[in-house]
């Protein structure tokens, strides 16, 4: 049977709820965090997505890597976008020192953040229909969906569909590196 794949977010899951979600996206690890935020993001439908992911509070390190990168104006803007965002914890889970030296290469933090980025609104019903997705960097995404739950290349979709005025967040687990251009 052919692999459906998913693209932001981040990235979609079934639309039910954050926590079936995230009881079904088989991580060990407890995710009572982020349902919590979930919860409380997908009441923030009038804010847009840099505002949301402020008020959520698990994506100040994403949020730094933005301004530093000079792409606030881009997410707060009109949109419509689809951002898939890795949380405080995806970042930290890069290879010591990584996160340093990105945030003092610009360009190679705006490559990697545009990464994260799909033009238009992608639902988790519209990402199902996908294998691929995109970016603004100009690179694609792969999306897979199987029995564990999403995926957007290596990164697992935890959390989908948080709407913003200006697009929809998909939150993911992991920092996702576009190929060097050749």
């Amino acid at each position: 049977m052919k692999q459906i794949l998913v693209a932001l977010a981040i990235l979609a899951l079934a639309a039910t709820s954050a926590q079936a979600h995230c009881g079904s996206c088989g991580v060990g690890d407890d995710h009572s965090k982020v349902e919590k935020t979930s919860a409380e993001m997908k009441e923030m439908k009038k804010l847009n997505i840099v505002e949301t992911a402020t008020k959520a509070g698990e994506f100040t390190i994403l949020l730094k890597a933005v301004e530093v990168a000079g792409l606030q104006g881009a997410l707060t803007g009109d949109g419509p976008l689809t951002v898939f965002a890795p949380t405080d914890k995806a970042f930290k889970a890069l290879p010591k020192g990584t996160l340093d030296e990105l945030l003092k290469d610009k360009e190679k933090l705006a490559s990697i953040l545009t990464y994260h980025v799909v033009n238009g609104k992608v639902s988790s019903t519209e990402v199902v229909k996908l294998d691929k997705a995109k970016t603004l960097n100009g690179q694609e995404v792969k999306i897979v969906t199987d029995d564990k739950g999403v995926m957007v290349n290596d990164a697992r979709v935890m959390t989908t569909d948080i709407e913003c005025t200006n697009g929809v967040i998909h939150v993911i687990d992991k920092v996702i590196i576009p190929e060097k251009k050749g």
